[in-house]
């Protein structure tokens, strides 16, 4: 392969539901390391779909993040969802330096000892949607209050500024050329917010993790006043995005899955390795997200990727690739390796916050299917209503019933 091969024009948008995407089976099956176009930004892109080169890609430093900044890369959105000064578009040694410190402030260590907390959470969410009584909605009764709940107690948000928080970052996901000057604004609106409450938790720590991150040393290092708004507002997007919707894909999944869903139920001890199993199997996400750079020649699956070149990979496609899962296709709640898929990401820039992520959908989808063992679908599959304006696969809305 090389740059006289075709490019192919790709949105990665016509989906249905939570349907493999036909465009990235064509491509993993055709040309697993190809040349696209996307939506917006300037020129053309590789996209690595199998495992291997994702994993090649992730964790070989040749490939730069930082590089990204002030480039007009092609992308899914009208804007750049990143930050210019975001830990996920840092290198090392610098990428080290912040994600050590922010490690500090939010280990592992501290995400269990919010279990009890969320726990509580989930039944009283649980609570009122018993008491509305069937059919009710679970994205409405629990996967869009729990995750932005938890993060934002996490970061001691104050309750009133939680809604217009949460509509700012559904706005910085979306894509469609219209949703440019949205997207600009809400970017700028978070950060003006986050910019004006660290500043304060500077002034003031508590305990809440912002306080924590002002507080982290790394030796003599500290968070600058900028990598704290920024990481503050980060924490916020991605620490209720992925939650928020894959409760209700999960919920979907096993719903439409009914012999997984009594192999579950029979063996609730399943439960972790069954979230990663549905972590693995559901496309959580449309297309691909931050790219890399070239910082010099460099082969990649006996194809040869030219410095400059921008590299995008697809999490989606390793998670489905056969050099990697067997009967990748196919949802088995007991699979073995399930936990190495790459849905938080893979190498240097892994999800900070997985473990949050995982700690929340445990105790979502655990309490519901235990406190309503014979929840079903109130409506056929078919009438479930999807969104189709973001990035993120997700129903608008999940009646139930039990």
């Amino acid at each position: 392969m090389s740059s006289a091969d075709p490019v192919r024009a790709c949105t990665f948008t016509h989906v249905e539901g939570l349907e493999f995407d036909p465009q990235l089976r064509q491509l993993m099956t055709e040309a697993p390391l190809s040349r696209i176009q996307l939506p917006f930004g300037e020129g053309v892109a590789w996209l690595a779909t199998r495992y291997e080169d994702v994993r090649a890609v992730t964790t070989d430093r040749r490939f730069s993040r930082a590089a990204v900044i002030g480039r007009n890369f092609p992308r899914m959105t009208p804007e750049p969802i990143v930050q210019d000064e975001a830990i996920n578009v840092m290198d090392p040694p610098e990428y080290s330096r912040l994600r050590r410190l922010v490690s500090k402030g939010f280990t592992n260590r501290q995400v269990e000892e919010l279990r009890p907390a969320t726990q509580r959470i989930v039944d009283g969410l649980l609570d009122g949607m018993e008491e509305h009584g069937p059919p009710a909605d679970i994205v409405r009764h629990l996967a869009d209050r729990l995750p932005m709940t938890t993060i934002c107690e996490l970061l001691d948000i104050p309750e009133d500024d939680r809604p217009e928080l949460r509509r700012r970052a559904v706005a910085l996901m979306s894509f469609g050329a219209g949703n440019r000057d949205a997207q600009a604004q809400a970017k700028a609106e978070l950060r003006a917010y986050f910019t004006e409450l660290t500043a304060k938790r500077r002034r003031s720590p508590g305990e809440d993790l912002l306080s924590r991150l002002a507080l982290a040393r790394d030796g003599e290092e500290l968070l600058d006043d900028r990598e704290l708004a920024v990481m503050g507002m980060v924490l916020l997007v991605t620490g209720h995005d992925t939650s928020t919707y894959q409760i209700s894909n999960m919920t979907y999944t096993l719903l439409t899955h009914p012999e997984q869903l009594a192999k579950l139920r029979a063996q609730p001890e399943l439960l972790p390795d069954a979230i990663e199993e549905l972590l693995r199997f559901i496309p959580f996400r449309k297309g691909v997200g931050i790219p890399r750079i070239a910082t010099e020649d460099v082969e990649i699956g006996g194809v040869m990727i030219r410095e400059g070149d921008t590299v995008h990979v697809s999490y989606l496609t390793a998670n489905r690739d056969d050099g990697a899962f067997d009967q990748p296709d196919e949802l088995l709640l007991d699979r073995e390796g399930a936990a190495q898929h790459m849905t938080f990401g893979w190498g240097t820039h892994h999800c900070i916050g997985s473990h949050l992520a995982r700690m929340e959908l445990q105790v979502a989808i655990g309490s519901l299917l235990s406190r309503f063992p014979g929840l079903r679908l109130a409506v056929p599959p078919e009438q479930v209503e999807w969104n189709t304006s973001s990035i993120w696969r997700y129903p608008h809305a999940l009646p139930v019933a039990w």
